[in-house]
């Protein structure tokens, strides 16, 4: 069952465009890899889910309910029960990492916050950092603060827009197991931005090839492994 759809969706920056009428559907509950070279829109495609752009054509569906429609916000960013971890992780120098984590719940008024930061600093091994600020954590910590503090507000949907691309590859190891069991854990559908196909081998159901805006191919992992599109052979060559 998908989750998201984007209906031919048409969108550019300036006079540049970046999406086509293009489409695409993200099934519910798995983890769908964006992978592709920089500029293709794999970015672009997250911000569009999120609401942080809007289309000039198309739509963008979300559990079968329409919420960009034409160029309109229908259902603003902070209603979408989204999580967003950016590349820059902007967490709060000042906050100490239960303070970070629990500012979104606490300002929703959600109950039961100090509940809801312990069970994520537990899942993360976190719990003996709870009182440090995020200068103090390695790059690995900060980044799992800035997961935990998107789950911790229970999103349907992780957006993730290439969160690994600064770590070693012994951190990245650690962390695509954490996202491979976030997925389990908490029965949600993760969209995963990367340059990089052995990550998106190593996490995903589904993949989708991106090219200058359009898809090259779409398939599980072995689909891609195995894909006849010389693009695609080219791309995971290396």
């Amino acid at each position: 069952m998908s989750i998201i759809k984007l209906q031919n969706i048409t969108h550019s920056y300036q006079t540049k465009e970046i999406l086509s009428n293009f489409s695409l559907s993200i099934e519910a509950n798995k983890t769908t890899c964006l992978l592709g070279s920089s500029g293709c829109g794999k970015t672009t495609i997250l911000r569009l889910i999120a609401g942080l752009e809007i289309p000039k054509k198309g739509s963008v569906i979300i559990d079968n309910q329409e919420v960009t429609k034409e160029g309109i916000i229908v259902i603003p960013p902070n209603k979408r029960e989204i999580g967003f971890v950016f590349q820059d992780l902007a967490l709060w120098p000042h906050f100490t990492v239960f303070k970070n984590i629990a500012f979104g719940p606490t300002e929703n008024n959600m109950p039961n916050v100090e509940d809801r930061v312990n069970d994520i600093l537990e899942f993360f091994n976190l719990q003996e950092h709870s009182n440090k600020y995020p200068h103090q954590l390695s790059g690995g910590q900060q980044q799992l603060i800035a997961i935990a503090r998107s789950l911790v507000m229970n999103p349907k949907i992780l957006l993730m827009d290439e969160p690994l691309a600064n770590l070693d590859v012994k951190l990245k190891r650690k962390m695509l197991n954490y996202i491979n069991e976030i997925k389990t854990k908490y029965k949600i559908t993760i969209v995963y931005v990367t340059h990089d196909h052995k990550e998106a081998f190593s996490i995903s159901d589904q993949i989708v090839i991106l090219n200058n805006g359009n898809i090259e191919d779409n398939g599980s992992v072995d689909d891609i492994k195995n894909s006849n599109n010389k693009y695609v052979q080219s791309f995971i060559e290396y």
